[in-house]
């Protein structure tokens, strides 16, 4: 029997749970309450030293990070497989992974902090706020939610996240002309699923437009994607109405200035361009 800890509308939970879906396999889910600290648990802390969501536990042997436990998944149930058997796809496929676990996913999560979360941590008596802030653990995140609690969108972490999301859909589009209609050519593979709730997160808070209203290819992709059956089993169908309702009310509150930005990042993306040329 699998185990998974994980936690609602956590995008790295997702990506694992569309993994299982599409391999068609059951699990146990127990939740993790990251706003009550439950991932600071000593027996949760004794499967996942690093105190994040989520973490399988396949026979009482527990994976993490989940990028590594969608590989695991696929190389532990074989079908339909999820990687290229050509090692230089195998590789260009783990690219995604890299722009996923090394900009898209802290972009992720400072678009959601600041659009929702930053709100109600306004509203919270100074000790619980404090509280809140001690108990990230990691001192780098720690230096990424307080500057994005204090400054909003226009935190430099935020911009950081505006240029990750921008290198990203350029060469979504870029891959998706040159093969498609998946990433990496006919089939759905890990380099799909790890972006799908990427993607995802930004449509629900919707600001996605603001990225790909000019990129037909990428459109197209996120089409399919909704359709797929085991993104809505594995995602879209497990988030509430009451996540979806809040996602809609607080992401278009900083549609402006994101779009804003975004247009500093590309003049500054086409100037760096045309002087290499």
């Amino acid at each position: 029997m699998l185990i998974l800890y994980d936690f609602g509308n956590s995008v790295c939970c997702q990506k694992v749970r569309i993994t299982l879906r599409e391999k068609g396999q059951d699990w146990e889910a127990r939740r993790v309450d990251l706003f009550t600290a439950a991932q600071f648990d000593p027996a949760y802390l004794k499967l996942n030293p690093k105190g994040v969501v989520p973490t399988l536990v396949d026979d009482g042997v527990p994976v993490i990070e989940s990028t590594l436990i969608c590989e695991y998944l696929d190389e532990r149930f074989p079908e339909p497989p999820l990687k290229p058997k050509d090692p230089a796809a195998r590789a260009r496929m783990r690219l995604w992974s890299k722009y996923v676990d090394e900009g898209l996913f802290e972009g992720c999560t400072e678009f959601s902090f600041s659009a929702m979360f930053r709100e109600k941590m306004k509203n919270m008596p100074e000790e619980t706020r404090q509280i809140r802030f001690r108990n990230i653990g990691d001192p780098r995140r720690r230096d990424r939610f307080m500057s994005t609690y204090e400054h909003g969108v226009h935190s430099p972490y935020v911009l950081h996240a505006i240029g990750a999301y921008e290198r990203a859909f350029q060469h979504m589009e870029h891959d998706l002309a040159e093969g498609g209609p998946w990433l990496m050519g006919d089939h759905v593979t890990l380099a799909d699923i790890n972006l799908m709730p990427l993607v995802a997160r930004l449509a629900y808070l919707g600001l996605l437009d603001v990225w790909i209203h000019d990129r037909p290819q990428v459109k197209a992709w996120w089409s399919r994607v909704q359709a797929w059956p085991s993104f809505k089993t594995g995602l879209s169908d497990l988030i509430s109405e009451t996540e979806f309702a809040e996602m809609a009310l607080h992401g278009p509150k900083i549609r402006d200035d994101i779009a804003g930005l975004l247009a500093g990042v590309k003049r500054d993306m086409a100037a760096v361009q045309k002087n290499a040329g």
